[in-house]
C-alpha cells in the first residue's frame, strides 16, 4: 500500500506514468462500480422482470439478450476492477452500449442518452489504453 507522504511524492513529482495509471485505475474502477451498481446489480435482482422488459433488438431471444447484458453488466465491470482481461470485458461493454444506443434507443437525443454516451467514453478509453499497472495480469518489479 502506498503510503499518504509517498503518494504526495508521486503526485508532485514527473512521475507521468504512475499518474496516468493512477488515472486509468480511477477511471474503470469508478466506470466499473457504476456500470455494475446502475445497470448490472438491478438485473441479477430481478431477473424475471427483466426477462419480460429486455429489448431483443438482434432477434437472438430475450434470455440471450439478458444473460449478454448481465455478462457485459455485471462480470465484465468485475473483469475490469480487477484488472483482468481489461480489453475484452471493455469491448464487451461497449458493444452492449452500442446495440443500446443504436438500435434500442436510436430515438433518444444526446441529453436522454447521456449516461450511454459517457459508458461509451469511458469504456471506450479503457479499451484503448488496457489496464495500466494497477492490473492484476500486470507483473511487478
Amino acid at each position: 500500500m502506498v503510503s499518504l507522504t509517498s503518494f504526495s511524492r508521486r503526485l508532485h513529482s514527473k512521475d507521468a506514468d504512475y499518474l496516468n495509471d493512477l488515472g486509468l485505475l480511477y477511471l474503470r474502477v469508478c466506470g466499473a462500480l457504476l456500470l455494475l451498481y446502475v445497470h448490472g446489480l438491478p438485473k441479477i435482482l430481478h431477473f424475471s422482470d427483466e426477462l419480460q422488459r429486455i429489448e431483443d433488438p438482434m432477434h437472438l431471444g430475450k434470455g440471450f439478450s439478458l444473460c449478454f447484458s448481465i455478462f457485459a453488466e455485471v462480470i465484465c465491470p468485475l473483469l475490469i476492477i480487477a484488472g483482468v482481461f481489461v480489453r475484452v470485458a471493455a469491448m464487451s461493454v461497449l458493444c452492449l452500449v452500442v446495440v443500446a444506443m443504436f438500435l434500442v434507443h436510436p430515438d433518444w437525443s444526446v441529453a436522454e442518452g447521456q449516461f450511454g454516451w459517457l459508458l461509451m467514453i469511458i469504456f471506450g478509453t479503457v479499451l484503448i489504453a488496457g489496464g495500466g499497472r494497477f492490473s492484476a495480469h500486470v507483473k511487478k518489479l
